[in-house]
């Protein structure tokens, strides 16, 4: 059997189960179980790369699939306490399918579809040999002529609209397949589809309008499935103590929101740095991340204040209304920031837009520097002068430095507020995330200092960084002592700089002082 009642599911599902680090998510079984022989049976589940889509997937084909024993598999799992979902177990004839694999030497949307199609004939003509007197014209045909009910659990639905050799005929053909194969069919008891990108993306009329549909902007009924919550990753701690701290996962890999505002990991990272006991850039590096320049190419002007505003850790106010655009090229600012939400490469809570965490706080830094960035890129290839400047105990240049990014007269970098100033700030010193943990408005002492820079490795000093509008930097430096910045950073360094930025409105002048604590 290619895809008919598989084993592969199971056998999936198992291995991810028998792994060191695993979460129970077994519930999402009894929530989707509701939804059998429903007119409410069509779910489609979106998420970013690595968000755990796949393993449940898994998990449901091997709950369901029919012929599989998986009662020995569950029996330890949160569902095996759902007696009346056991009625479910095993007893429906599942079609499991990961969308993203590709016959051999495949270089056309009809060899993709035509393999599938060819696969699901053969698992009907071997299950139902009374199909194969018959000719049909179709493949759902096929499956009404069974007689039978069928539950579809198609993984990565969308993968193919990324392959290189896919048109837009070929896209809107798929649409018409799936529609086709699933839509008002007697024999459908279930349609479970994940993916990256929505349905709403492609299927812009009714092809595709049978499917209610979760995202990461509006999914109040499945999200606590995907992704691991606070208290999930604190119990990891627990069992791994020995790997990195809950605080340490919680800089790196939080920083997403489920829909009642709780934290929400990224699993991956989380799953990867208790593995190897080390936090690093782990789910960024499983795709492309040009994904984040690409979704802004074409419209830099539109969101380019936004970027520098989160990555200066101030969150953007917006009202997203779904990613619903009907082509790949985005072009407003909705669009954008919308698209990135969905790719999870932004958090968006409470009309809010947040960079998630440290993991992707430091690949913005790239799109910073990118040509078509502009004269932001200007301002952050200068930065290493900056913290030269800084690192060097040269304040009169740093002072010299922000004059000269300020009567740039970049609108948004004007001065209104301590926000714009601190924009300013964060492209001027954004060279020093190469060596240095950026913390804003880190909590430290007896309150909150504007800038914390905890150095990577051994040698160099911390730098504590504090800014005043209207006040000076003596002013500044005052303050890091009396509220005893210095707490956090002698954790990390035995010397650390104090740097007191100030700014005054009237006469339009930076100072800047920089003093040495052993």
């Amino acid at each position: 059997m290619n895809y008919f009642n598989t084993e592969e599911p199971y056998l999936l599902f198992q291995k991810a189960v028998r792994n060191d680090i695993f979460v129970d998510k077994s519930m999402l079984i009894d929530a989707v179980a509701s939804k059998i022989g429903t007119n409410s049976g069509y779910l489609c589940i979106t998420r970013p790369r690595r968000f755990g889509k796949s393993m449940n997937a898994q998990m449901l084909g091997a709950y369901y699939t029919k012929g599989v024993e998986s009662a020995a598999l569950f029996e330890q799992l949160r569902i095996a306490a759902v007696k009346e979902c056991q009625r479910h177990r095993n007893h429906h004839n599942v079609i499991f399918a990961d969308m993203s694999r590709l016959p051999d030497f495949c270089s056309s949307y009809q060899e993709y579809i035509a393999a599938f199609i060819e696969g699901l004939r053969e698992d009907l003509q071997e299950a139902f040999p009374a199909l194969g007197r018959k000719k049909y014209s179709s493949i759902s045909q096929m499956f009404r002529a069974s007689k039978a009910s069928f539950i579809f659990i198609l993984d990565e639905w969308d993968s193919v609209f990324h392959q290189d050799f896919m048109t837009d005929a070929d896209k809107y053909a798929y649409l018409s397949f799936l529609k086709n194969l699933l839509k008002d069919q007697p024999y459908v008891e279930l349609a479970y589809m994940t993916g990256v990108l929505p349905v709403a993306k492609y299927s812009s009329g009714s092809e595709l309008n049978m499917f209610d549909e979760y995202n990461f902007m509006n999914d109040t009924v499945y999200d606590q499935f995907f992704g691991f919550s606070e208290e999930e990753v604190r119990l990891l701690c627990i069992k791994h103590a020995k790997t990195v701290s809950f605080e340490e996962l919680k800089k790196w890999y939080d920083g997403y929101y489920f829909h009642n505002g709780e934290s929400l990991f990224n699993p991956r990272s989380v799953v990867k740095a208790l593995s190897r006991g080390v936090c690093l850039n782990y789910w960024t590096e499983t795709g492309p991340m040009n994904e984040i320049a690409n979704c802004i190419e074409h419209n830099t002007a539109a969101v380019r204040e936004d970027l520098v505003k989160m990555t200066a850790g101030i969150p953007v106010e917006a009202e997203l209304d779904g990613y619903s655009a009907s082509e790949l090229q985005l072009n407003t600012r909705n669009e954008i920031l919308s698209a990135m939400v969905v790719y999870g490469f932004l958090a968006y809570y409470d009309g809010h837009l947040r960079i998630p965490n440290h993991e992707l706080m430091e690949k913005y830094q790239r799109v910073l520097a990118r040509d078509s960035m502009g004269e932001i890129k200007e301002i952050v290839d200068s930065s290493r002068q900056m913290v030269e400047a800084t690192l060097a105990e040269a304040p009169d240049k740093v002072a010299q430095m922000l004059e000269h990014v300020h009567d740039r007269e970049i609108p948004f970098l004007q001065y209104n507020d301590e926000n714009a100033l601190s924009c300013v700030v964060t492209l001027c010193y954004l060279y020093a995330r190469k060596d240095f943990i950026v913390e804003r408005e880190a909590k430290s002492g007896k309150g909150y200092c504007d800038y914390l820079f905890l150095p990577k490795k051994h040698g160099k000093p911390a730098i504590i960084l504090e800014l005043k509008v209207d006040d000076t930097c003596e002013s500044a430096i005052a303050q890091i002592k009396s509220r005893n910045y210095l707490e956090k950073a002698r954790k990390y360094a035995s010397q650390v700089l104090l740097v007191g930025i100030g700014y005054d409105r009237t006469t339009k002048k930076h100072s800047c002082k920089i003093e040495k604590s052993e």
